[in-house]
């Protein structure tokens, strides 16, 4: 299909924030199109098929508290599977913990209770955390007095044992940030949303998410393979012809739409995930449990995802999820003594399936962050970008930041031709 010659919006990337400022632009009835270097819909979210199994890009869990994506997708149809509201914590002496919300899994809490990694005093301030987190509303929490992750947990009490055997290997999975140099505003937001949510993943792979926003959209608005080569004003030039635009929205990764909108927005810092993934015909759990490494190994969490999805897999193989901070996979000698200390059983004997990188996973939420969240999208010049680096290094935040930004852009065109679409949510 080649480009149009002109509409109203030109949205630049299929990812989430891309496509949710597509939805909102055509239902203000504007004409818009999407243009997306890849063969497919999703950018960072995607879901490849390998041998018949699915691998998403990099391990990712749907947060089913978030609202905006309660706005945006019917999860009822993502046929969703949960994972357990915990995790098991392999500390430095070989012992495993399994731990769970006891409010979420009332079987678990004796065990919880009992669990000897982190002491009473510890798992009250962590009921202490969670309790603010929902106590507080959003859009307070995302104003409040600002400092870094790691002394917010300090503040608590909770810096030294609490932080280095359970929190710091669970966050930096989350944020793609072992120092833990996030934001006390984004980490309480984040705290919330996993009071609040189920864990999940779609049964078809996470790639499910933006699938099912592009095919809501009208016949023709997404074009694949069409990579963007240039961004000026009133025009978008692309491998496949030029086309010209009352607005355009630039919802790529952070760094490359600084590059695009030639310095028009600063280059966001990011942190790089590379996720490995190995089948085994006999998993070394069939708990839908994420593993975390109490010792501070490389492996940040790995998990067997067929224990919570099945379908990940096309016959009665397991597919196992590992995690490393950084663009370099780990070495397979060192990744499989790591997996087999962290499951307590031998990984030696498993098939590497793939390797997948993401450079630019996550953007870098650091203090000092705009009181908010939430940066400014409108670069001028009928210029406007949109992604996760504009609010909160989340689905969450991608999805918030495409419809904010499609709204930005349709007030610079004049307003909407069947009525603006209302704000869902003003949660980071």
């Amino acid at each position: 299909m080649s480009v149009p010659e002109a509409v109203d919006v030109v949205v630049v990337g299929a990812g989430l924030a891309g496509l949710r400022a597509a939805q909102t632009v055509a239902r203000a009835g504007r004409s818009v199109v999407v243009c997306e270097a890849g063969d497919a819909v999703g950018g960072r979210v995607r879901t490849d098929v390998v041998d018949g199994f699915l691998v998403d890009r990099g391990f990712q869990i749907l947060n089913t508290s978030y609202p905006a994506l309660r706005a945006s997708v019917d999860l009822d149809a993502l046929d969703l599977r949960r994972f357990v509201p915990g995790a098991a914590v392999r500390d430095g002496e070989a012992r495993l913990h399994r731990l769970a919300d006891p409010r979420r899994v009332p079987t678990w809490a004796p065990r919880t209770a009992l669990d000897r990694l982190l002491g009473p005093g510890d798992k009250a301030r962590i009921g202490a955390v969670t309790l603010r987190s929902l106590l507080v509303p959003p859009q307070r929490q995302a104003r409040a007095p600002e400092r870094t992750t790691a002394d917010e947990l300090a503040h608590w009490g909770l810096g030294g044992t609490p932080t280095d055997t359970f929190l710091r290997p669970f966050l930096a999975g989350v944020l793609g940030d072992r120092d833990l140099e996030t934001s006390s505003r984004v980490f309480s937001l984040f705290w919330r949303s996993f009071a609040l949510g189920d864990l999940t993943l779609p049964s078809r792979g996470i790639g499910a998410v933006p699938a099912q926003l592009a095919a809501r959209l009208p016949a023709g608005t997404v074009l694949t393979d069409t990579p963007v080569e240039q961004v000026a004003p009133g025009v978008v030039r692309t491998a496949r012809g030029s086309v010209r635009a009352g607005a355009v929205i630039v919802a790529t990764e952070g760094t490359s739409a600084s590059a695009l909108l030639a310095g028009r927005v600063p280059p966001p810092r990011t942190f790089a995930l590379t996720t490995h993934y190995h089948v085994t015909a006999d998993p070394p759990t069939r708990q839908a449990l994420l593993h975390l490494d109490g010792a501070g190994g490389p492996v940040v969490n790995t998990v067997v995802l067929t224990a919570a999805a099945p379908s990940y897999s096309p016959d009665h193989r397991h597919l196992v999820a590992s995690t490393v901070l950084g663009a370099e996979p780990l070495p397979d000698a060192e990744l499989r003594r790591e997996l087999t200390r962290l499951y307590g059983t031998p990984a030696g004997a498993w098939d590497a399936l793939a390797t997948v990188r993401v450079p630019h996973a996550l953007p870098a939420a650091v203090p000092p962050t705009p009181a908010g969240l939430r940066r400014p999208v409108d670069v001028g010049d009928g210029l406007f970008v949109a992604g996760d680096h504009r609010d909160t290094p989340s689905t969450q935040g991608a999805l918030v930041s495409g419809r904010r930004t499609a709204q930005e852009a349709l007030r610079y065109l004049g307003g909407t031709r069947s009525g603006a679409e209302p704000d869902p949510t003003r949660q980071g």
